[in-house]
């Protein structure tokens, strides 16, 4: 049995309903155990992250980086970044934002740059991008393009039972692919 963690920030529920569709997909895998915790319950499982095989982070775009919260919890896993506790495990991530853009890539390569910190093996989106030739739709996987992570695109002035399908269903492909490959991959 693999063992892989969703840990996430989310400021206005949006981030959240993403981090679920991530954890779905990786439950949808047989053989997989999946966890959802947010960065505020972070400090009650860490051993729940030195335990996983793969941790999944997640964080919302706020002024073109991660969220202050999120930051928090990178800043406060240096006890794990000193005894290499997350080293060869795989990580992923994902982000969302009020912008089609709005900057989510350094979101994203900040998180990698966090997991490569930790000496973790970052896996990719795996998918082409979609919405990006005349036969293609806002419905598409992949919509916004990304290849280092799941993106999603939420309006600011709507809640997150607003969010796109197309973006739930590229991040459940995200958790798959991590749970998927975690069931490939063995660390020393």
């Amino acid at each position: 049995m693999k063992h892989v963690v969703v840990v996430y920030h989310s400021g206005y529920g949006h981030t959240e309903r993403q981090a679920r569709a991530v954890a779905e997909g990786a439950a949808a895998v047989e053989g997989v155990k999946v966890q959802l915790f947010s960065v505020a319950d972070a400090e009650r499982n860490w051993d729940a992250l030195a335990a996983a095989d793969a941790i999944i982070f997640g964080a919302p775009t706020y002024m073109g980086s991660v969220s202050g919260d999120f930051k928090k919890f990178m800043d406060a896993s240096s006890k794990a970044w000193f005894s290499s506790a997350w080293k060869d495990k795989l990580a992923a991530g994902f982000t969302n934002s009020g912008s089609q853009n709005g900057d989510k890539l350094n979101s994203l390569v900040q998180l990698m740059i966090f997991a490569n910190q930790h000496g973790m093996l970052w896996v990719s989106l795996g998918l082409m991008p979609g919405n990006n030739n005349s036969k293609g739709s806002v419905n598409d996987l992949n919509r916004l393009g990304s290849f280092s992570g799941a993106m999603s695109q939420s309006n600011v002035d709507q809640g997150a039972d607003a969010m796109l399908e197309s973006d739930l269903k590229t991040a459940a492909h995200l958790g798959k692919r991590v749970a998927e490959t975690a069931l490939r991959y063995s660390r020393p």
